[in-house]
């Protein structure tokens, strides 16, 4: 019997290593996640030494347990056989309604779970082996009850309706461990101190299955690593380009802050007095003082040849059509057309005039205007 005993033990040993192998891909769970709570219903009768089928009793019970790995768990259970006879052979029938009770410990291997691996969906049918011990109590006629220490292996076939709901078929054997007879020099498994029971439970499961995660091996890690540190690299180099840009928005908004700081500077200060300024106007590309701008001109002569110590100056414009290059020469001639025909036409004194080409000028909205000489004259 000690083998017995021990090969039990043994084999719990590598239930639980297996287990321990089957849960390498299992999330580790919480404290209350996979409890199972059930009442047992069903009949148990003496598996040697009586009437199988006249000795058999009916019985009820709960249990409650917890999956520690997809493989293995652990619980507590208690049951009590209703009176209807008396089977065990030195004792009398009971006075009470329990005519014997059990209470203990047990664990359960899932043997589908430890052999055929636990799958993230779960099982419509498993099956468990169960073994426990615990404490048994007698109620006996004579005034008096006897406890004993008893074990218990057996199987559950199981039926999982739906994830919370699980139906199942329990047989077991219990065997009575400390009423051995006085041949015996230990704790017996003796068939006339035992009963065989068969019972259906119905079960409720908290937070029931585990959560599956995929294993990596070290190349996809290293690949991983491997395309995090090059989006780090890309990042980095992002943020040296952007630093790049605000660097230079920077300095475009210190140009821009000095540029609006500085005092303005006035080019041309063109008096708008009509006794003051007179205007030729020219045809584009041309520097030919025109048939109708030559009163202008005449104006002007008459008003120095009144005015002996009055001076004159030509700025010649031109508008922006052509190349600046052509705009520059175009603006030089036209205020020096001007200066020609005042002093060859009207005499007056080369020394009177200042004659200058301003370039593209910007005085006036309507472009046509800027083909212009403004002549200026200085008292």
């Amino acid at each position: 019997m000690k083998k017995s005993i021990l090969l039990v033990a043994a084999a719990f040993g590598v239930f639980a290593a297996q287990a321990q192998e089957t849960t390498q891909a299992i999330a580790t769970p919480k404290l209350t996640d996979n409890i199972q709570v059930g009442i047992d219903g069903g009949a148990l009768a003496p598996l040697k030494g009586g009437d199988f089928f006249k000795d058999i009793r009916g019985g009820f019970g709960i249990h409650i347990d917890k999956m520690i790995t997809p493989t293995f768990g652990m619980g507590v259970e208690g049951y009590a056989t209703i009176n209807t006879s008396s089977w065990k052979y030195s004792q009398g029938h009971s006075a009470t309604a329990i005519d014997n009770s059990y209470v203990g410990l047990y664990g359960r291997v899932n043997l589908f779970n430890l052999f055929g691996g636990y799958k993230c969906e779960g099982r419509k049918f498993d099956m468990d082996l169960i073994a426990g011990a615990g404490w048994g109590r007698y109620y006996q006629t004579h005034g008096g009850y006897s406890n004993y220490f008893a074990t218990k292996a057996g199987l559950s076939f199981n039926y999982n309706v739906n994830k919370n709901l699980t139906l199942s078929l329990k047989p077991s054997v219990v065997y009575n461990m400390s009423d051995a007879p006085a041949s015996h020099t230990s704790a017996a498994y003796d068939a006339r101190l035992a009963s065989f029971n068969l019972f259906a439970s119905v079960s409720y499961n908290i937070n029931p299955g585990f959560n599956c995660v995929r294993p990596y091996d070290q190349a996809e890690v290293d690949a991983l690593n491997a395309q995090i540190n090059d989006l780090r690299g890309q990042l980095d180099g992002c943020v040296a380009a952007s630093n790049a840009w605000q660097a230079k928005a920077n300095g475009l908004a210190a140009e821009l802050a000095a540029c609006e700081a500085r005092k303005a500077v006035v080019k041309e200060v063109v008096s708008n007095t009509i006794n003051s300024v007179r205007y030729v106007f020219y045809r584009v590309g041309s520097s030919k003082i025109l048939a109708d701008q030559q009163p202008n001109v005449e104006m002007i002569a008459k008003y120095l040849k009144n005015h002996p110590e009055a001076k004159l100056v030509v700025k010649g414009y031109a508008s922006p059509e052509g190349s600046a290059e052509l705009n520059a020469k175009l603006a030089a001639a036209r205020a020096e057309a001007v200066k020609t025909a005042l002093v060859k036409k009207y005499k007056v004194a080369a020394d009177r005039i200042t004659a200058e080409g301003e370039g593209v000028g910007h005085m006036f909205e309507e472009e046509s205007w800027n083909r212009v000489a403004i002549c200026t004259l200085d008292k």
